[in-house]
């Protein structure tokens, strides 16, 4: 780029007169305007640009940088995508034994023991206290006593396991006892529910099957910008990441896993997800994906539409991925009809949509930067002359 340093301005001669000095100073202030002006032509117009050829130029051999028009055949393979991304989705490691469920005894949990036709074995404190209270409670260890049978190793054993273990033992002192094991206060085997959820809590484990979706209930559901395309669960140290939509949308029961003790379920924020909106729009900004999803006409829409005045609307930019390596698709929407591809085209997380100005509005904008300078320099060159003039007595 080339800048015009030095611009020659004729002066006028006592022979010329005052006409041909007037014509003088106007030639120079056009020599100056014009040499101006190419230098704004050669140069990088204001604001946002993009230039197609630039961005492939960044690429190689090995991973080549292009620009995608958006056509049917691009919809096809965003729905072939989603069709794969489905199928990949993590499955439940517990599934199987949801139907089969039953609670096992952990430390800490309080056992209940009901022998009929022996209340002084069922509660020794009396049969109108609390069980929870004056249960026997399960230790550190797993052990729990109990009279007339001592000690017993009940940790990780289920209910029907304890009953015939304590009934066994009472037999030397009850002839055929008749009793019951429950559980009168689950506090051994806890789930975390973090994140965007009304009111994050620990949720204990219960004798009841616990899915995630159970315990985002139990926290009196989501919060207005929860993101339920990628709740996370952590369990022994690995992070899953659980598309809860699917199975609101689509009743996909496998990404509503059971929980086991120890889970982590955190329900990220929206904020995180975001789509932005540049160029030539009326109104820039990020907007937020409602339930995971925004098509290219919704954030074009949620942003007010092109800007009639500047805008080039044969040129939507729609970039993705790393700044290395994007993807780069293109929509023409010149022709009003399609903005039907954009109603399908689907955006994904982190996505910039930029919208092109008009060649025209490049140079209106690069016009209006050079006129103050321009009529700076008339009015600089225009206080000369008059002083000139006043020098010369005219």
């Amino acid at each position: 780029m080339s800048v015009a340093r030095h611009v020659l301005v004729p002066r006028p001669s006592p022979a010329s007169g005052s006409t041909l000095g007037t014509n003088g100073n106007r030639m120079g202030i056009a020599l100056a305007a014009l040499a101006l002006l190419a230098t704004g032509c050669r140069s990088v117009y204001p604001g946002l640009q993009f230039q197609q050829g630039a961005l492939e130029s960044r690429g190689t051999a090995e991973q080549p940088i292009e620009v995608v028009p958006i056509s049917p055949k691009v919809l096809v393979e965003q729905a072939d995508a989603r069709v794969r991304a489905a199928g990949a989705r993590p499955k439940d490691p517990l599934a199987d034994q949801a139907a089969s469920w039953q609670y096992r005894i952990a430390p800490y949990d309080v056992v209940s023991v009901i022998v009929w036709d022996h209340p002084e074995l069922t509660i020794p404190a009396g049969e109108f206290r609390a069980a929870e209270t004056f249960g026997n409670a399960v230790q550190a260890d797993g052990t729990m006593f109990y009279p007339h049978v001592g000690v017993l190793a009940v940790g990780g054993k289920t209910l029907p396991e304890v009953r015939v273990l304590i009934a066994d033992r009472l037999r030397k002192y009850i002839e055929n006892p008749q009793l019951d094991v429950r559980i009168a206060a689950f506090r051994g085997q806890r789930v975390e529910v973090t994140g965007e959820v009304v009111q994050p809590t620990t949720l204990p484990i219960t004798d009841v099957p616990l899915r995630v979706q159970d315990a985002i209930a139990a926290c009196r559901g989501l919060g207005p910008n929860a993101w339920t395309r990628g709740v996370a669960l952590t369990r022994e140290g690995r992070t899953y990441r659980l598309d809860l939509q699917a199975f609101y949308d689509e009743g996909d029961r496998s990404q509503n896993w059971l929980l086991q003790d120890g889970d982590v379920v955190h329900v990220p924020s929206r904020e995180e997800n975001k789509v932005f909106v540049l160029g030539e729009v009326t109104r820039q900004s990020s907007k937020l994906m409602v339930r995971g999803r925004m098509s290219l006409a919704e954030a074009i829409g949620d942003s007010e539409g092109f800007v009639p005045a500047t805008s080039n609307p044969g040129e939507v930019y729609v970039f993705r991925g790393r700044y290395d390596a994007p993807r780069v698709y293109r929509l023409n929407a010149s022709n009003a009809d399609a903005m039907l591809l954009a109603t399908q085209f689907q955006l994904e997380p982190l996505d910039v949509v930029y919208v092109a100005p008009y060649g025209l509005a490049n140079w209106n904008r690069v016009v209006t930067q050079i006129l103050p300078t321009i009529q700076g320099i008339w009015q600089s060159v225009d206080l000369a002359n008059r002083g000139v003039n006043a020098v010369q007595g005219k």
